[in-house]
């Protein structure tokens, strides 16, 4: 039997993954299960110095772009670098994101275009700028980070709640208009993920905490590599057929409410 009919359906080896935000949280979940599944990983961000740290955890294979999405104009030149740095990009993660938690009536709408700017804005022209070249080699795969929110109604986050719904419209038009042309594109929709965030957010509030897991069915939180293994998954051949779907990795929270 041929190496090739050898290969795990799972195995990235020869791809590249950008992934925006990968320098915390589920972007470094999701690097690091990339690279453990043999692809390179290209991260970006506005920290450098947080960059840099995750690519020392990850080891080879990783590399740290300074980037910010918002800033539109730039996106060609990031597309661009990316290329330059890890190879051509096939994998395609918009995970880059801010939270805002607030009463709708105190949301400005300075507030709301700020968080629409960065999860819609930024994420679907940096997918064109690299969309343009998957297009030209007919192949790729775009990942976009849902929420929870995308599909439930989730009180103080009326903007990032927008945000992440007018996702399900990107994933589902993208997919109709360039599957056609090789590519593939879906999202993921995450639970409560375990971090050190959301650690803060819960140390002092037993009840909320105790709410939230009631609400799990599998009784506890996820953690960041969960994600990363279903973004495996959705990148790899294993999942050549799939198109057009958002995920939830939540331990079943979506179906509870």
């Amino acid at each position: 039997m041929s190496k090739a009919k050898n290969k795990s359906p799972f195995d990235l080896t020869g791809q590249t993954a950008l992934i925006t935000g990968g320098g915390t949280g589920l972007g470094l979940g999701m690097a690091r299960c990339f690279v453990a599944a043999g692809a390179n990983v290209v991260l970006v961000g506005r920290r450098e110095a947080e960059l840099k740290k995750a690519c020392e955890e990850i080891g080879r294979n990783a590399y740290a772009l300074v980037g910010d999405i918002t800033q539109l104009k730039s996106l060609p030149i990031l597309a661009e670098q990316a290329e330059h740095m890890g190879g051509p990009v096939s994998i395609l993660v918009n995970n880059a994101g801010v939270h805002l938690k607030r009463d709708a009536v105190e949301t400005s709408d300075a507030d709301f275009a700020s968080v629409m700017q960065t999860h819609v804005s930024g994420a679907f022209a940096l997918t064109r700028e690299v969309g343009k070249r998957m297009l030209k080699r007919r192949e790729g795969c775009i990942l976009f980070t849902a929420s929870m929110a995308s599909f439930i109604g989730v009180p103080k986050v009326v903007a990032y709640s927008a945000a992440k719904s007018a996702y399900l419209g990107l994933v589902r038009s993208l997919a109709t208009e360039w599957g056609p042309h090789g590519l593939r594109v879906n999202a993921i929709a995450p639970g409560w993920i375990a971090s050190d965030m959301l650690d803060a957010a819960l140390s002092n509030d037993p009840a909320r905490k105790s709410k939230i897991l009631s609400r799990t069915p599998m009784g506890h939180f996820g953690e960041p590599d969960d994600i990363g293994w279903a973004a495996v998954y959705l990148a790899s051949s294993a999942a050549k057929f799939v198109n057009g779907v958002v995920l939830p990795v939540d331990g079943g929270a979506v179906q509870s409410f």
